[in-house]
């Protein structure tokens, strides 16, 4: 193997300060209204409306136009946003919301119930990924009067997981605007209509969006800023010079090359960080396509997973920022993190023993088969993860091509047209399994929905631990079921999870009020306001 220690590494104790212990040395200041806040839009996904599409590059943009039910405070709580307040039944099986009066779109519309009802309906249920496993068992909104909107269930849904989901799966969209059309080719997508503090303005694909401070918003003289530019830069380099040239302000979500975050951590200018990201641990994934009969076998996928050396990668690539995974769920879920679950240490004679027990011996040029991996566009480490895997691969006769596209690309092959072998990317934990990892393996979930189930794995015994632990409200019932989800999966292995890892944000040290949430970057940035 060829892959050698990168001199870049991010081990330095300068770089590691700056992310962990970030500056705070101006609380005391005065907000000052105006100005531009420009960001590098990474990974342009051809969709803005967050009721739809549930992804960090989604909410980087739609978030500052539209709004949840409940965000969440800087503690991590569960806070009123579009819903006030919010109340149980005892047998979990009905939710009432009481919403905010006053609030109106960006059209100058009402907003009411009507418009709730009709985004988890036919939004939430039917189309968002994640949203569609969440409100697996909602069976109506019922709307008593224009500001009530009364969830009903047939099993019970447990109030906390339902608050937890709603920052990132709660969000609204206008139901007169969607009714009556198709609603994943309404204009709006690209174009959304939103209750937020800022209000969309243009969409020059492949260059820039553009938002406008909403001059009616109903918090009382926000937001501060001006306008909000996020530029579109795929270039990570390009991205880094204009971060140093003024340009660009905010780089989130790991969109920079480990060299720049390790550049501009020891540069005054700028704050490297990892606060405001709490709410987004992720693990780097290598996901298998059942549908090629080679990986349909669980000897082979096993094989797979014994050949990579992980904690090499870490230790060589990746650095302080990133730690050994041991599955679906990170250890920085202190509520649902389960201990001793199966794992496949590196062994590639036992990779090898393995693929021959298969049937897959060695042939010419001692090669086994051929595989083509798709590698999202997400981050550097995504790439270099799976630059490894092809070349870890090569060591047990498997030839790996790689196919690299862009995130539209990326999004269609693996989830809409199911193109590929393996896949790789990044699976994000938002503090609960059945917010967004459980729907990596529940079966049934709508084709092309992104960050889903589209292996063509089906599996009724994990169907059935994710449905009950979905709906039991007993928190150390919970948690048992939730040990038995990664007990089976680990060892079914439909989907390999080896590596945990949390966001690094790249700021000017122009801002103010930043990285106050758990989920600052997908936030509303209503309180943001930039330094002279």
């Amino acid at each position: 193997m060829d892959l050698t220690r990168r001199a870049t590494l991010l081990t330095s104790a300068a770089l590691a300060a700056s992310v962990l212990h970030p500056e705070r040395a101006f609380a005391q200041e005065t907000p000052r209204r105006g100005g531009i806040m420009s960001v590098h839009f990474a990974t342009e996904q051809r969709i803005l409306n967050p009721s739809l599409q549930a992804s960090t590059g989604v909410y980087i943009v739609g978030g500052k136009i539209q709004e949840p039910l409940v965000d969440l405070d800087a503690n991590g709580n569960p806070a009123p946003c579009l819903a006030e307040s919010w109340e149980a039944a005892p047998d979990g099986k009905t939710i009432t919301f009481k919403l905010r009066q006053g609030v109106t779109w960006h059209d100058g519309r009402p907003f009411t119930a009507a418009d709730v009802q009709f985004t988890a309906m036919e939004m939430w249920k039917k189309i968002l990924n994640y949203g569609t496993a969440v409100q697996l068992f909602l069976e109506a909104v019922d709307t008593p009067d224009p500001h009530t909107a009364v969830f009903r269930y047939s099993r019970a849904m447990p109030l906390g997981l339902l608050l937890r989901a709603l920052p990132d799966l709660g969000y609204v969209s206008p139901k007169h605007v969607y009714e009556g059309s198709d609603i994943r080719q309404n204009p709006a997508n690209t174009a959304p209509i939103g209750t937020g503090p800022f209000r969309f303005v243009q969409y020059e694909r492949g260059q820039f969006i553009i938002a406008d401070r909403n001059p009616n918003y109903w918090r009382n003289n926000l937001p501060y800023l001006d306008r909000v530019i996020w530029r579109v830069v795929g270039d990570r380099a390009a991205a880094a010079a204009q971060m140093e040239a003024g340009q660009i302000l905010f780089s989130p979500y790991s969109s920079l090359t480990i060299a720049d975050l390790q550049r501009l951590g020891r540069d005054p200018r700028f704050e490297v960080t990892t606060k405001g990201n709490e709410g987004n641990a992720r693990t780097n994934t290598l996901e298998f396509n059942f549908r090629n009969p080679v990986l349909a076998d669980i000897r082979v996928r096993r094989a797979i997973a014994h050949a990579l050396d992980v904690p090499f990668f870490i230790e060589n690539f990746l650095g302080d920022f990133a730690k050994l995974g041991t599955g679906p769920i990170p250890s920085v879920s202190t509520d649902f993190y389960p201990q001793g679950m199966p794992q496949y240490a590196f062994d590639r004679r036992r990779a090898n023993a393995l693929l021959d027990e298969a049937g897959h011996r060695r042939g010419a040029g001692g090669v086994r088969f051929n595989l083509r991996l798709h590698p999202a566009p997400w981050g550097e480490d995504i790439a270099l993860w799976s630059t490894f895997i092809q070349q870890s691969l090569q060591e047990v006769g498997i030839r790996v091509e790689i196919v690299r596209l862009d995130a539209a690309g990326f999004l269609r092959s693996v989830y809409n047209d199911w193109n590929f072998d393996l896949a790789t990317g990044w699976h994000q934990y938002r503090n609960d399994p059945a917010v967004s990892t459980t729907v990596w393996y529940r079966s049934g979930q709508p084709k092309g929905a992104p960050w889903t189930n589209q292996w063509g794995w089906t599996d009724a015994e994990t169907d059935r631990i994710i449905d009950d632990a979905q709906s039991e409200v007993d928190a150390a019932k919970r948690r048992a079921l939730y040990a038995d989800f990664v007990r089976r999966v680990n060892t079914e292995l439909p989907i390999w999870m080896p590596i945990e890892q949390i966001f690094v944000s790249v700021l000017s040290k122009r801002l103010r009020n930043h990285s106050n949430t758990p989920r600052w970057a997908s936030s509303s940035w209503h309180d943001l306001w930039l330094a002279s």
